[in-house]
């Protein structure tokens, strides 16, 4: 299973019971250039447009558009224009017209067929778990994120930890290139709409399976990260200010990649888009505080972190953070996952996990308490779970109040009950 794109995973409890009709994935608008399949309504290759040939030849069409606002960094080449478009006919956020290269009926359908999802997932998940936060978390908490094995989760980060200003996942998944936007035709642009679609709405219905994010992925031009992280600003009512690739010096500082490094970078495929900052802001407010997301492309076990400590001195230059997990395939149970383990007990405040967080032999003697929520009776089989935390969560949970959970938060439990976990200090 996969350690970043499960960790992206928001399992709504309440979406068990959601209407499938309302969910559908509309397929592609069939034009002379592309031939669609019949078949798979699971959105299987069967199920997509045959692109390849038409889609290469298109021209490139309109240049992206200048941002309404001034870019708050003035270091590393600036994407800003790009993730605007992006944000406009990806993720659906209302900034500017759709560019007239583009079909904007395809960019109109895509946006009311994505937007039921999103109604529904605010609705069964949202709203279901907003309260439950605001009553758990301290006043005080920082407001610093780190989020290990999180994907392009800025979804459930901004529900978790709405006061965020400063938000860090790390995966095993790159930001990705948002330049093709800016030449992207007409026909491509239909099959990456349809195909982020239905991935998203899996992510909101969590019924999909690492195999399904790889088959949907490997298709994609459009970066999945990227898209998936301004989906979040749309849903939680934020928009793009500056997008920067960055890379991480050895003493964990961060270097925005300039024009000339960037495209030597990008030439030689060394990582010119594993690293990403996004800032954003309250959407129509230019005067509101600007936050920053940060998405690292990181190996987070034992052998990586030794042989690069950059990412370890980045995030401890955070100081004290607020954190969370969830679906992390369990690595956080695995010995070779010991100094991201140990970071996180040296440095959280406050987390907040499904059982994939920090074991109970680690946080105990470590001074933690943990609080726990919903019904655990063994963990789902992802990764290798270890059958010693197994046994001592099962007993964390028997031995505490039984907490009523509504919501999913990560994997379900191996019955498919929801649980949830705050490791906090006394």
């Amino acid at each position: 299973m996969s350690r970043g794109v499960f960790a992206f995973v928001v399992m709504v409890g309440c979406a068990q019971g959601a209407s499938p009709g309302a969910l559908s994935v509309a397929p592609p608008m069939p034009t002379a250039s592309i031939s669609v399949a019949a078949g798979a309504a699971d959105g299987s290759d069967s199920a997509m447009p045959s692109v390849e040939a038409a889609l290469d030849a298109e021209a490139p069409g309109d240049a992206a558009p200048a941002p309404e606002h001034a870019d708050p960094v003035v270091e590393g080449e600036s994407f800003i224009a790009q993730a605007r478009m992006l944000f406009r006919v990806a993720a659906c956020g209302a900034v500017g017209a759709v560019p007239s290269r583009f079909d904007a009926d395809v960019v109109d359908r895509h946006c009311d067929d994505l937007g039921r999802a999103e109604d529904e997932y605010r609705q069964t998940w949202i709203d279901v778990a907003t309260p439950v936060f605001d009553s758990l978390r301290p006043k005080d908490l920082p407001t610093v994120v780190v989020y290990p094995f999180g994907g392009g989760d800025l979804l459930s980060a901004l529900a978790t930890f709405p006061d965020a200003t400063e938000v860090t996942t790390i995966s095993l998944e790159p930001a990705g290139d948002v330049r093709p936007i800016e030449t992207m035709g007409a026909a491509r642009l239909q099959h990456e709409l349809y195909v982020h679609r239905d991935h998203l709405k899996r992510l909101f219905l969590k019924a999909h399976s690492k195999t399904d994010n790889l088959r949907l992925e490997s298709k994609t031009v459009l970066p999945g990260e990227l898209v998936f992280d301004l989906v979040a600003l749309a849903v939680h009512g934020y928009e793009p200010v500056a997008l920067r690739y960055f890379r991480l010096r050895p003493e964990g500082t961060i270097a925005y990649l300039e024009p000339a490094e960037f495209e030597a970078r990008a030439a030689a495929s060394r990582g010119a888009f594993d690293h990403a900052e996004l800032m954003f802001r309250r959407a129509g407010e230019p005067r509101a505080p600007v936050r920053v997301l940060r998405h690292i492309r990181f190996n987070l076990d034992d052998s990586h972190l030794k042989a690069d400590p950059s990412l370890v001195a980045h995030l401890t230059s955070k100081g004290t953070v607020s954190a969370m997990t969830k679906a992390a395939t369990h690595l956080l149970w695995d010995d070779h996952f010991s100094i991201i383990r140990g970071w996180l007990v040296d440095h959280i405040a406050w987390m907040v996990s499904d059982s994939t967080g920090i074991p109970p032999r680690i946080a105990g003697p470590a001074g933690f308490v943990q609080d726990t929520y919903g019904v655990f009776d063994g963990p789902a089989l992802f990764g290798a779970p270890d059958a010693r935390d197994s046994r001592d969560v099962r007993r964390l949970f028997a031995t505490q109040p039984k907490r009523e959970l509504a919501f999913r938060y990560g994997y379900p439990d191996r019955s498919g009950h929801a649980h949830m976990i705050v490791t906090r200090r006394p």
